[in-house]
């Protein structure tokens, strides 16, 4: 198989990877911050070293980076934890439902108020679009840094910048942009959420929450965290307050060094090859078939497509027949294909580091081929 899915998940991961992984499970056996013998202490060093590595990456500070199950564990924590005291909630219209369900969660349930700000191809509108919908009660605004729907990428920088004048916290979703794009705190965002098994190549089940301490982020899962054991009271202090339960050190170490290898490679690289086999593979495709891009938008790499009025379920069916994974439907982004008014979803395509321009050629001579069945 041929995987083309890798917004979803990256496969194959880095050789350093899965080396790290099996160094974690044959050296890592004892429960981080749970004890002062040697087993204890190396895992402790170890998920430190990681926390280094992170926040040296996003541009933090090491006690702020949060290890998470996934990225939607990352925003639920920032979402929930941020609007806790209720205020006005600002979304974009192309979020995962990972940010558009807890939102709508909280606002069904009267806890907040909720606006959703339409993205539009071009920047400066969909700037005024948030901007239009802050108001005084505005707490904070979630966005993501590109659609994986689409991979369009939103001005994240200036909608950072309409926070950071207005005192509003900025929550953003780097799950379809880290590894990819050189995402920074320094890019106005408060609270970074991003998955650590996509771009950052580490294992499934590994996300990362980053934040620079300027607003707090109330717990909303409580227990043990190897510090102030005889308090009823969760710690306030990072990483602490929001890492209970023994952390995942096996996957903090892919993490780490997925990072790492992502260093390695070099950011522009990995976009350029990405971004190369995407154009390629939309210039392959042929004109009849309708890809989800606008001539004056800016995308990491991912297409989203269709065959005629094939539904996009049997063209993914279809394709994997032949070999070539590839996600269809709705890829649990309702407000997205809200906007776009795909009635039957798309077919995602997404490529790696490790994706070969000739695979993509001959992938598009079969959906060529699919729509003259």
């Amino acid at each position: 198989m041929i995987n083309f899915d890798n917004a979803a998940t990256t496969f194959p991961k880095p050789l350093s990877v899965r080396r790290a992984v099996s160094e974690a499970v044959r050296r890592y056996g004892g429960n981080a911050g749970r004890g002062g013998h040697r087993l204890a202490m190396e895992a402790s060093e170890a998920l430190y070293s990681a926390r280094e590595t992170a926040a040296d990456f996003f541009g933090a500070e090491p006690e702020n980076v949060v290890f998470t199950m996934n990225c939607t564990y990352a925003l639920n924590m920032a979402i929930q934890g941020v609007m806790s005291g209720g205020g006005h909630l600002i979304i974009s219209g192309l979020e995962h439902n990972s940010s558009a369900r807890p939102s709508a969660a909280m606002a069904m349930k009267k806890r907040i108020s909720l606006s959703i700000a339409e993205v539009y191809p071009e920047d400066e509108r969909t700037i005024e679009s948030f901007r239009s919908l802050m108001r005084e009660d505005t707490k904070a605004v979630v966005c993501t840094l590109a659609s994986n729907v689409t991979g369009q990428i939103t001005p994240y920088r200036e909608i950072g910048e309409l926070c950071r004048e207005r005192g509003i916290c900025f929550i953003a979703d780097g799950a379809q942009a880290c590894g990819v794009l050189d995402v920074k705190l320094s890019d106005g965002i408060n609270i970074l959420c991003t998955a650590g098994h996509k771009g950052l190549y580490g294992i499934t089940g590994t996300g990362l929450l980053i934040t620079d301490g300027r607003y707090p982020i109330s717990p909303i899962i409580q227990g043990g965290t190897g510090s102030a054991s005889l308090s009823l009271i969760q710690p306030d202090v990072l990483p602490d307050s929001l890492e209970s339960g023994t952390p995942n050190i096996t996957g903090a170490m892919s993490v780490k060094a997925g990072i790492e290898f992502v260093k390695s490679r070099g950011l522009r690289r990995i976009y350029s090859h990405e971004n190369r086999i995407c154009s390629r593979f939309i210039s392959e495709l042929g004109s009849d078939i309708t890809v989800y891009r606008h001539p004056c938008g800016e995308y990491v790499p991912i297409v989203s497509f269709n065959v005629g009025d094939i539904p996009s379920e049997r063209t993914a069916a279809y394709l994997a027949e032949k070999g070539y994974c590839l996600r269809a439907g709705f890829h649990c982004a309702a407000l997205a294909h809200a906007s776009l008014g795909t009635k039957n979803g798309t077919v995602r395509f997404a490529p790696s580091v490790f994706s070969r321009e000739e695979d993509a050629v001959r992938l598009a001579e079969e959906i060529r081929s699919m729509k003259k069945i």
